[in-house]
């Protein structure tokens, strides 16, 4: 069996329940252009937002917000923001802190599709996918709204369901 018969299998996987959690010291919800964008993504590809939040620039208080997303059922956490090159961008590292197995391809393609729209700066954008032991997945993205819809849009809306199905089909 190929990547192209697992993702007709994976097309019986329900909607992922999704948490998406903004990451910055400055937005409010009314501000949020890049969360409120993942939530029409989200919800135009058929899953479910269980939580939005805003969640300070801080690394114990980005792997709690994700840890509790966890907890409370979700099967996709974004954090959106808190991922360039700058002392308070911690994003990726709280994240990569709950990562049972990242998925480096993600971040890779990421970067590589970046560059055709904002060129060589494409080196600062930090992207991470990966999953829990519990069979959760969990991604990490610039805050740009082009990034946003650049990574859920362009990449991930493309294999969840595909990555859900891998994830659950092995589990106990």
């Amino acid at each position: 069996m190929g990547a192209h018969d697992h993702k007709e299998l994976a097309e019986d996987v329900g909607p992922a329940r999704c948490a998406v959690l903004t990451v910055s010291d400055a937005q409010t919800m009314e501000t949020d252009v890049s969360g409120k964008l993942a939530l029409e993504i989200l919800g135009k590809f058929g899953h479910s937002v269980l939580q939005h939040r805003i969640i300070p620039n801080d690394r114990k208080a980005v792997a709690s917000a994700a840890s509790s997303a966890l907890k409370e059922g979700a099967d996709l956490v974004v954090a959106i923001g808190g991922t360039g090159v700058s002392r308070k961008d911690v994003t990726i590292e709280a994240m990569r802190d709950l990562l049972d197995k990242e998925l480096p391809g993600f971040g890779e393609l990421f970067r590589a599709m970046s560059h055709e729209e904002i060129g060589t700066a494409s080196i600062m954008s930090r992207a991470v996918l990966g999953v829990t032991d519990k069979g959760r997945v969990m991604l990490a993205i610039p805050g740009a709204p082009a990034a946003v819809r650049l990574a859920l849009e362009g990449i991930l809306m493309n294999e969840l369901k595909h990555l859900l199905w891998e994830l659950r089909r092995y589990a106990p």
